[in-house]
């Protein structure tokens, strides 16, 4: 792996390197690499994965479940670096959709896109929607429907606000939410497991019966979505490419170390949480059902808890902004090459120099489903949640397969960021890698109830659907002269200079 060692770009040179894929530059280049980081790790947030999965994980597979976060954390870093040699010769915003386009097909893309930004919005408004319960807390309310409605609202009324302020505004509160998540994750993590610990480390290797008379393996199989469920949201680094200086060499940074750092975070706590826990075999069996709190009240006292409270929220608040942050960009690169109706809306930016209306889009659904929800039956929002991180997965997998198809053509990344000789080699593994994930993440359960059972499939299954109807009916792109499948001829183009 190598990188240019050459000095830093100047903004006229991005631009230049932006002129040559066929856009100008439009944005204000204010995001540094630490900015560039934030944004990813406060999307990744494994502050609200752990604390989401935890007990999910602990009663699925015991302890060794903690081990997903090793085996996921791994699979996705292949993942971040075939990411990385795309976005250093294709520094576009917009992500998912623009790699994919230039690597192979617009139509390709805009299916990879399609999945991509139902699966944003989705979980947005679960992230919004489980944040409620923090604040709810906080605030010694009763979290009723109607409150949670409320409240989830405010959340992504709040972060609208904060990024139609700018780019600047939006790094700012990434860097405080990033500070947020290391205290939160780090921070009480370390603190659990120097001074809190009630198990030894030896636990980690014990079952505590969860395979009943059969093999472990299918119940450590079944306990994947611990890790599965945490390590996404480094991708958001390079969605917002052209508002980043230097990003053909930022960028990939920012991604790996958001995979490095989120999982060495997310692993810390995590292990706290089961070195600390009082009485792990009630967690195992189910009993309790919200480990967590009562473990940090345990450890922390009330106004430790309080603290911990007011850290959470601080990072579920710049989760959902980095979150609608990166929905709002991919939308802006959708309007800006003619893909769906109203692009010309889409792609207007603000006097701020950001995509306001692609933004109020990537506010209002997430409020519509917000409201969906709460008129809709109980567990509604773990039905429609269930399909967005299968999408994010098959939106990622789509890029890698458009990697790799583009490397058998001849493809040779000209960006500063490169695998070289291994860059092949990582593509293939990394492709095999996100296709077991897949196949994880849709296994069907075991309830009989086919809702239940098939939720993540159907979603999928519905979302691919409509997609494909609309680009049959509709053509989108049809008068977009943005190029498609031309990475071997722009990488000669770099190379030439």
């Amino acid at each position: 792996m190598t990188t240019d060692s050459a000095p830093r770009n100047t903004s006229s040179e991005d631009d230049a390197h932006l002129k040559k894929l066929g856009y100008d530059g439009n944005f204000n280049r204010s995001l540094s690499l630490w900015g560039t980081f934030a944004l990813g790790f406060t999307y990744l947030s494994p502050l609200v994965g752990v604390y989401s999965l935890f007990a999910y994980g602990i009663s699925l597979g015991g302890p060794p479940s903690i081990f997903w976060l090793v085996i996921v954390g791994t699979g996705q870093l292949l993942v971040a670096l075939v990411f990385g040699e795309v976005v250093s010769q294709y520094p576009i915003s917009g992500g998912i959709y623009p790699w994919v386009r230039r690597l192979s097909s617009a139509r390709f893309a805009w299916m990879a896109a399609w999945v991509y930004i139902w699966a944003v919005i989705v979980t947005v408004t679960a992230v919004a929607e489980y944040g409620t319960s923090f604040l709810a807390s906080l605030l010694g309310l009763q979290p009723t429907k109607e409150l949670t409605l409320f409240l989830a609202i405010a959340f992504l009324v709040v972060a609208l606000i904060v990024n139609l302020s700018g780019t600047k505004a939006l790094a700012r509160v990434a860097k405080i939410g990033l500070a947020a998540e290391l205290i939160g994750v780090i921070g009480v993590g370390l603190f659990l497991i120097l001074f809190e610990r009630k198990n030894d480390f030896s636990v980690l290797f014990d079952t505590f019966g969860t395979q009943g008379d059969g093999s472990y393996l299918p119940v450590f199989v079944g306990a994947a979505l611990t890790g599965l469920f945490l390590f996404y949201g480094f991708e958001s680094c390079g969605e917002v490419a052209e508002e980043v200086s230097n990003p053909a060499k930022a960028i990939p940074r920012a991604m790996i170390m958001t995979i490095l750092v989120g999982g060495l975070s997310g692993l810390i706590a995590f292990l706290g949480y089961i070195l600390a826990a009082p009485d792990l075999a009630s967690i195992v069996s189910g009993e309790d059902a919200d480990p967590i709190a009562g473990i940090l009240e345990a450890s922390l006292g009330t106004v430790g808890a309080k603290i911990f409270l007011v850290v959470a929220l601080t990072a579920f608040l710049s989760c959902v902004l980095s979150l609608q942050a990166a929905g709002s960009r991919l939308l802006y690169s959708f309007g800006r090459d003619k893909m769906m109706p109203g692009h010309q809306w889409l792609s207007e930016l603000s006097t701020k120099k950001v995509p306001r209306n692609a933004l109020l889009v990537a506010c209002i659904v997430p409020i519509l489903i917000c409201v969906l929800i709460y008129v809709g039956q109980d567990g509604l929002l773990n039905q429609i949640t269930a399909f967005a991180v299968l999408g994010i997965y098959f939106a990622f997998q789509s890029v890698v397969f458009a990697s790799l198809l583009a490397r058998l053509k001849g493809w040779k990344p000209a960006g500063p960021f490169s695998l070289g000789a291994w860059g092949m080699l990582v593509n293939i593994v990394a492709l095999v890698y996100g296709v077991i994930a897949m196949v994880l993440l849709a296994w069907p359960g075991t309830s009989g109830n086919f809702l239940a059972d098939w939720i993540v499939l159907v979603g999928l299954a519905l979302v691919l659907a409509t997609g494909g109807i609309y680009m049959m009916i509709a053509r989108p792109g049809r008068n977009s002269t943005i190029p498609e499948g031309d990475a071997v001829e722009i990488a000669a183009l770099l190379r030439e200079g």
